[in-house]
């Protein structure tokens, strides 16, 4: 299956060698293998994450200019997930997506994206000055939020933009909806442009077959997963893949080191290494566990009063080819309480924290170090919370269907840099914004940097605050003033 013996974690061994050296330091970082650092924070930590937190020599190679350990531990990744060439990135998904933008289109070309990316997303756009073109993905209104991107939406938009430079895709989403990713690849590469992927909650993609097509698996040029979301490196911790005679490998490298720290944590790259081997050599029967735990408390989940917890019965609607089982989607609408209630109630209450929460809905994240016990904490909890708010009549309705896309006026970039002055959004008609607007569900932005604010925009923020939704984005909390191109 693999080409290189994946046994083998390069960086981390490199590390082991310094160590059990016991080599005297005079480099950064200033602590010297903890000696320096504060006691009780020391008490906690353990002195050996310490003793690998070290700086840039030949033993342990270098980031940005790899051809020791990091190199060999790169490769490694690369030959795991089938890419032709992998990167470390230590800046999170986050910095990956940008490094990607950036290495598939210049300033002034144009950047195909769904309308509910991440800030990432246009954060790469802005850095880079392309102008983004906007999908619609499929909504979902008994969930309140957004599936996938079809092909037939990519096909449409590449006709009407036959001169666009890439198209970037979600997939799967954050709720775990994956679209028919090697359609769309297909697509896309007819008009012989790569296909970038956030791939930031598929990490897993492509070590069990009971999981969604990985972007590898079904011809992506270039993806960025977050190895820290449900593999076991820690926090910060992604991998940029390249794939494609589309995107030079050596822009990648040449990016990722404009954008990265050049003191980069060896903790964090060691735990990708061993994340790495761990997903390699276990990923099947890890992944069986984690898949079986989810769909256990998906099933007892549909079984409590007021909770609905989607799956395999939305396979086939619009934006939906696949599912990842390991994302617990819990709704409440019917309960009468809103996802941030239920967050809340089980934080404060039950000490059990999840992932995200919107309107109607919060998330919980599976993976292979959950336990039957906290499942069932969990679902206990849930069948408690049940007996309290269900039957008192209080569903919650709907969401409110978006407003069209409105036009662009200012690419990203120049509206982001543009001097801005606050007005009332109620004044604001006709006006460029220089904000973000969204609303929850379904996490659309409603408007972007650059774009027209029109009155079916007002009138749809002030039927959203009414109705009890979520408004966010702009720097005024109460959204009732937004700041706009001078």
């Amino acid at each position: 299956m693999y080409r290189l013996d994946q046994n083998e974690t390069p960086l981390f061994d490199a590390l082991m060698e310094y160590v059990n050296r016991e080599t005297i330091p005079f480099h950064v970082p200033g602590h010297k293998k903890g000696v320096g650092v504060d006691d009780e924070f020391k008490k906690f930590m353990g002195e050996n994450p310490f003793k690998i937190d070290v700086t840039v020599f030949k033993l342990v190679d270098s980031l940005h200019h790899p051809n020791g350990p990091i190199k060999k531990a790169q490769q490694l990744a690369a030959d795991a997930y089938g890419s032709d060439s992998a990167f470390f990135s230590i800046h999170g998904t986050s910095g990956a997506i940008q490094a990607m933008i950036m290495s598939a289109v210049a300033s002034g070309d144009k950047l195909i994206i769904p309308r509910n990316v991440h800030k990432s997303v246009t954060a790469g756009i802005i850095l880079s000055g392309s102008i983004p073109v906007y999908m619609q993905p499929a909504l979902d209104k008994t969930v309140g939020i957004a599936h996938g991107v079809t092909p037939e939406t990519v096909e449409k938009t590449l006709r009407e933009n036959p001169d666009a430079k890439a198209v970037l895709i979600i997939n799967p989403t954050y709720y775990g909806v994956a679209t028919d990713i090697k359609k769309i690849a297909d697509i896309v590469h007819s008009y012989d442009i790569p296909l970038i992927v956030d791939e930031a909650h598929g990490p897993h993609l492509g070590f069990n077959d009971n999981l969604p097509m990985s972007s590898i698996q079904a011809g992506a040029d270039i993806c960025a997963q977050s190895t820290h979301k449900i593999i076991g490196a820690l926090t910060q911790c992604s991998l940029l893949h390249v794939n494609s005679k589309y995107i030079d490998v050596n822009r990648v490298q040449q990016v990722l080191s404009l954008l990265q720290t050049t003191s980069p944590s060896y903790i964090l790259m060691a735990s990708l290494d061993c994340a790495r081997r761990q997903i390699a050599l276990h990923g099947k029967e890890l992944l069986d566990k984690a898949i079986e735990l989810a769909n256990y408390a998906r099933y007892e989940i549909n079984n409590i009063p007021g909770f609905y917890c989607f799956g395999e019965e939305i396979v086939g609607n619009e934006g939906v080819v696949s599912l990842d089982p390991t994302k617990i989607t819990i709704t409440c609408r019917d309960l009468g309480i809103t996802g941030y209630d239920l967050d809340m109630i089980l934080s404060n209450k039950y000490h059990i924290q999840m992932e995200l929460s919107d309107i109607y809905n919060v998330l919980a994240v599976g993976s292979f170090g959950d336990t039957k016990k906290n499942m069932n904490s969990l679902i206990n909890a849930l069948k408690e919370i049940s007996s309290e708010y269900y039957g008192m009549g209080n569903k919650k309705s709907d969401f409110l269907d978006i407003p069209d896309i409105p036009r662009q006026l200012k690419i990203p970039r120049i509206a982001f840099n543009s001097p801005k002055i606050p007005i009332a959004l109620k004044n604001s008609v006709g006006m460029i914004s220089g904000e973000f607007l969204m609303a929850y569900p379904p996490g659309i932005p409603i408007l972007c940097p650059g774009e027209e604010i029109t009155r079916e925009i007002v009138n749809y923020v002030q039927e959203l605050k009414d109705t009890g939704l979520y408004v966010q984005g702009t720097e005024d909390p109460e959204v009732e003033y937004i700041k706009v191109v001078k």
